[in-house]
């Protein structure tokens, strides 16, 4: 299979948390325009990404939830699983340990990292908490391919760099200071205050 769009795959995790949904309710089945009135988009986008991994229902019973499921598993996740890093661990930090721990998914938060010696040599839901000088040596014994920075902005950028430098292929920045890309590593960036805002905006207008 081709590389999807990354607004594609996006969906296709939001999809097998519906279905799963669905089918812890019952159901074994369901259409296009079920799930896009699910999570408010169109059937038409519904059926454009199902078509892109190469999957089809029938015209009577529509999609058979538990062979969709098991179909995105194969196309995002990996038989190995996903090992992670948390890189600051304020509240932010803790919180994605926390629901992590409680999702037990294939994503697996193996290290977290602070420079706070009241945090530093303790362990949150499992996940032992490193001084940051021991990034590199953690990231490589612990064989980390992703990382989600969550400590202030000013020191976003030269952690990326120590990162990509450690063989991360994959950052998730929680902070407010956009990154440049870095070659050979995915990055996603979230900007908490940028989606407030634009909430706002919508709630004044």
């Amino acid at each position: 299979m081709k590389r999807l769009p990354d607004k594609t795959v996006e969906r296709l995790s939001q999809y097998r948390r519906t279905l799963n949904n669905q089918l812890a309710k019952g159901k074994t089945h369901i259409f296009s325009h079920e799930i896009a009135n699910l999570l408010h988009i169109t059937p038409v986008q519904v059926r454009r990404d199902i078509m892109l991994i190469g999957y089809s229902g029938t015209l009577r019973k529509g999609y058979d939830i538990s062979e969709m499921i098991e179909l995105i598993g194969t196309i995002i996740d990996t038989d190995q699983g996903v090992r992670i890093a948390v890189i600051g661990m304020g509240n932010l930090g803790k919180a994605f340990i926390h629901y992590m721990y409680e999702k037990r998914t294939k994503l697996k938060i193996v290290a977290a990292f602070d420079v706070n010696p009241d945090k530093i040599d303790k362990s949150y839901e499992d996940v032992y908490c490193y001084h940051l000088d021991k990034l590199e040596e953690i990231m490589i014994e612990k064989e980390i391919s992703v990382a989600i920075i969550a400590t202030p902005p000013e020191v976003a950028s030269p952690l990326a760099d120590r990162l990509k430098e450690a063989g991360i292929r994959g950052i998730l920045n929680y902070t407010p200071r956009p990154l440049s890309p870095r070659e050979g590593v995915y990055l996603e960036e979230h900007d908490m205050i940028t989606s407030l805002e634009k909430v706002a905006y919508f709630v004044k207008n």
